[in-house]
């Protein structure tokens, strides 16, 4: 067993328990009651700078504890003040120690658009994330057979939510596509072996077409790695562990912004896709 499937079957645990308690017909009437959100791709999409996309994130298989995060309401309000364009709430709760209730306690202190990060097997979970007030879903190509990946992109976009499909290398990156994804995430880390590629990026993002929103994960260390992927073409970056390891975490995001917007508007002069360089660059103060 790799570490998705380990971490697949604890999630299909936890899911068993929250339909037993609300049922997904009971989820449904819910989600009728919450007000609509807008999509969030020309939010993310890097016209007038790199964004960033801020993550409340405890831990995580690959690194263990990050961050106590008592009040993450408190940790995504710093990050909102910081210029992040959306805060990513980790709702995984064995091996990242996050909640649903993390989800709703950042809701009702942010405004800005919320993705909820999570492992989603199953439809209940999307309407969970427009229960507790997502804007976005995490749909995770390595972890979906096709057809039921094509399934939760119809049914999130149905129901108001951005789904963000995530990718690892270019043969996940044609099934998103296939898929209908319209915002596709490039994490550098496989989550089958927790190993980093740094160049997955780069290697996959010629293979996205310009109108489907780019986004960049894992590894960001620094404003130096936000330019990198900005001139790669990246949209957007999403990033959890610097940030929350920081001590600074308003500042921290003002960095990262401020970083982007330092590239032409967030779009390099020259080759539209160049190699990124091999140093992962500095990591914050």
């Amino acid at each position: 067993m790799n570490a998705l499937d380990g971490i697949i079957e604890g999630v299909r645990a936890g899911l068993a328990r929250r339909r037993s308690r609300v049922p997904e017909c009971e989820l449904r009437d819910l989600a009728s009651g919450v007000r609509p959100v807008p999509d969030c791709a020309e939010l993310l999409r890097g016209t007038d700078g790199l964004k960033v996309i801020a993550e409340v994130k405890r831990a995580s298989p690959a690194r263990g504890r990050l961050a106590a995060i008592e009040d993450p309401a408190e940790l995504a309000a710093a990050y909102e003040a910081g210029g992040a364009a959306a805060v990513s709430v980790l709702t995984e709760e064995l091996h990242f120690a996050g909640s649903l209730a993390d989800l709703d306690a950042v809701r009702a202190r942010v405004g800005v658009p919320l993705l909820r990060k999570d492992f989603v097997v199953d439809p209940y979970q999307v309407w969970e994330a427009r229960v507790h007030g997502a804007s976005l879903v995490l749909l995770i190509v390595a972890a979906l057979e096709q057809p039921l990946l094509v399934d939760l992109v119809a049914q999130a976009a149905e129901i108001g939510l951005t789904p963000l499909v995530e990718v690892h290398d270019q043969a996940e990156a044609r099934r998103a596509l296939d898929a209908g994804a319209w915002v596709i995430g490039v994490n550098a880390r496989d989550l089958k072996t927790l190993e980093m590629n740094k160049g997955a990026f780069a290697a996959i993002a010629p293979d996205i077409p310009e109108n489907v929103v780019r986004i960049a994960a894992s590894g960001v260390r620094g404003p130096r790695c936000a330019v990198e992927y900005a001139e790669l073409g990246a949209d957007a970056i999403l990033v959890g562990e610097a940030l929350v390891t920081s001590g600074h975490h308003r500042e921290a995001v003002a960095a990262l912004v401020a970083a982007g917007r330092s590239i032409n508007g967030g779009r390099p002069d020259g080759p539209r896709f160049p190699r990124l360089p091999g140093s992962p660059g500095p990591a914050f103060p």
